[in-house]
């Protein structure tokens, strides 16, 4: 039995999944963020191994070919993939495990890890996430513009996951979030583990 909770959290791009994670990984020592593998170039201030470990397509599909990912996806002509390893070896050492992926990805997971908890986080409309994409100062109008049509795709897959918070208000969509977690923490075969002796005295 694992001794940590594997948590899917996904989100268009620009609704501020990133931001979120980071603010409850500064919380909460007990999580741990899976690096992704991407085929993609780093953006300004991203770290190799810290952000995600950047690797080339070759380097890619073989660990895709050795089975080596849990799931893996294209997104934006950009190969991404999670080391089935790196979250085992984690939630065997009871720490509660985020992926941050897309719906495919989150699919995937699913299928292997039935347990897995999936929570989507939307932004509250269109405008703010196109405005939110725009403020990065990143990408051409053009590029956002695609990034939107793909944020509306990805964000009709929904329906398919256990919680949704709206990232209007940060810190409420934070407490959303830190409040599914705790939440799950105390589901019987958790507590079983962590309070056996306990509950074998007063049973």
């Amino acid at each position: 039995m694992l001794k940590g909770n594997l948590f899917i959290i996904t989100a268009a791009s620009g609704a501020g999944k990133t931001s979120l994670v980071e603010a409850l990984l500064a919380k909460d020592a007990q999580i741990k963020r899976s690096v992704s593998h991407t085929t993609r170039s780093p953006r300004g201030g991203e770290e190799n191994g810290v952000h995600y470990h950047f690797v080339t397509e070759a380097q890619f599909l073989e660990t895709l070919s050795a089975g080596g990912f849990l799931e893996s996806a294209d997104v934006h002509s950009a190969k991404y993939g999670t080391s089935q390893s790196a979250v085992d070896t984690a939630l065997q050492a009871g720490y509660d495990v985020i992926l941050e992926i897309d719906w495919q990805g989150a699919e995937q997971v699913r299928t292997l890890y039935p347990q897995s908890i999936s929570i989507f986080i939307l932004p509250p409309s269109v405008e703010t996430l196109q405005q939110r994409l725009n403020n990065r100062g990143q990408d051409s109008a053009e590029v956002i513009a695609k990034r939107v049509a793909a944020a509306r795709e990805e964000m009709s897959h929904v329906v398919e996951f256990d919680y949704v918070t709206i990232n209007d208000n940060f810190d409420v969509a934070l407490l959303d979030l830190m409040a599914i977690i705790r939440a799950s923490r105390l589901k019987l075969q958790f507590q079983l583990q962590r309070y056996a002796t306990l509950i074998q005295k007063l049973t």
